[in-house]
């Protein structure tokens, strides 16, 4: 799956960009002025195009020059695969050739994060841009969102491979649901007088219990809990434990099921199928939850088979990718 933007200059300091994804809303064409600090960029309709502008807006050299570019993409939207940061990665990574800025990888991911922030009104962590930006090949990236440090885990077995399952279904109530789990995270985090959830333990969890409602503590119970998981499945990656790595997702799923609430029933029917079939490791939802995919950690040999039981099982209509890890951004000169 690849978002890409396709440009060139122009001398009258005009920006004219278009889409190509069907499902994007209408206009699928903006025309802009170059931003400058009089006149900055604002967000608005069509709402594709606040990614854009977000990143155009906090791009973090210039000035720039007006240009005309057209995107295009087969990430699907609102399915949880990084939509949003693979278009504002890819927009960042060709103003770099317009405008080259001093090449900051972890700079350029937060100017993308600041984007989403600002212009969708999302209040997203970092992981997204970060694999947009720093992904390689034949890896996997473990996210330190304390330090930014990043360590890449190899995943390069050809007999892997991850099958990304759309559930096909995306249900209204998303909206406002990840800015409620991280206010809820932040109360429990100033409950346990810690920064952050990053640097509580259970421990620290259980001893404060008292002073949370029910529901925070599980929402805090599900962070703390996937923080461990996470260093424990780049660990069994390294050591080629895929067993113990796919039982880890599957935990996780259940903890994003339980305690952290984002989960739906067809996300959990699409992990119960896949994981019933024989060379699948492990299976898990995917990005904010309720709807989107579901992605499955199995042995090349078992796509068929799983693809099949999937079908059999799923009530709807699902759609299937099957993929391997593959780079961040990169430039290919026409």
């Amino acid at each position: 799956m690849l978002t890409i933007m396709v440009g060139s200059p122009v001398s009258n300091g005009a920006i004219s960009i278009v889409t190509t994804a069907k499902e994007a809303d209408s206009p699928k064409r903006i025309e802009l002025a170059v931003p400058t600090g009089d006149h900055p960029l604002r967000p608005g309709e069509p709402r594709w195009a606040n990614y854009v502008k977000g990143v155009i807006q906090h791009y973090r050299a210039g000035p720039l020059p007006g240009f005309n570019a057209v995107i295009s993409s087969n990430v699907p939207l609102g399915g949880g695969l990084s939509s949003s940061a693979s278009l504002e990665v890819a927009t960042y990574t060709f103003l770099q050739q317009l405008c080259p800025d001093d090449g900051d990888l972890i700079a350029k991911a937060l100017a993308c994060q600041k984007a989403e922030h600002t212009f969708a009104g999302m209040p997203c962590g970092i992981m997204d841009q970060f694999i947009s930006v720093m992904g390689k090949e034949g890896h996997a990236l473990l996210i330190d969102c304390r330090s930014l440090e990043a360590n890449l885990v190899p995943l390069t077995d050809p007999n892997l491979v991850v099958l990304v399952t759309n559930s096909n279904v995306r249900h209204t109530l998303t909206g406002s649901e990840y800015p409620t789990r991280r206010r809820q995270c932040e109360e429990a985090a100033k409950a346990l007088g810690k920064a952050s959830l990053r640097e509580a333990s259970m421990a620290d969890l259980d001893a404060a219990k008292a002073l949370l409602t029910e529901e925070v503590y599980r929402r805090a119970r599900h962070v703390i809990g996937e923080i461990a998981r996470t260093v424990r499945a780049a660990e069994a990656l390294k050591a080629g434990s895929y067993k113990e790595f796919g039982r880890l997702m599957v935990e996780s799923h259940n903890s994003l099921r339980d305690d952290y609430e984002v989960s739906c029933p067809e996300l959990d029917e699409l992990v119960v199928a896949a994981t019933a079939v024989s060379g699948v490791y492990g299976s898990r939802m995917t990005g904010g939850g309720f709807g989107g995919c579901t992605v499955t950690l199995l042995e090349e040999g078992a796509v068929d088979r799983a693809i099949q039981h999937i079908k059999e099982k799923y009530k709807g209509s699902p759609t299937f990718y099957i993929t391997k890890p593959g780079g961040g951004a990169a430039v290919q000169q026409l």
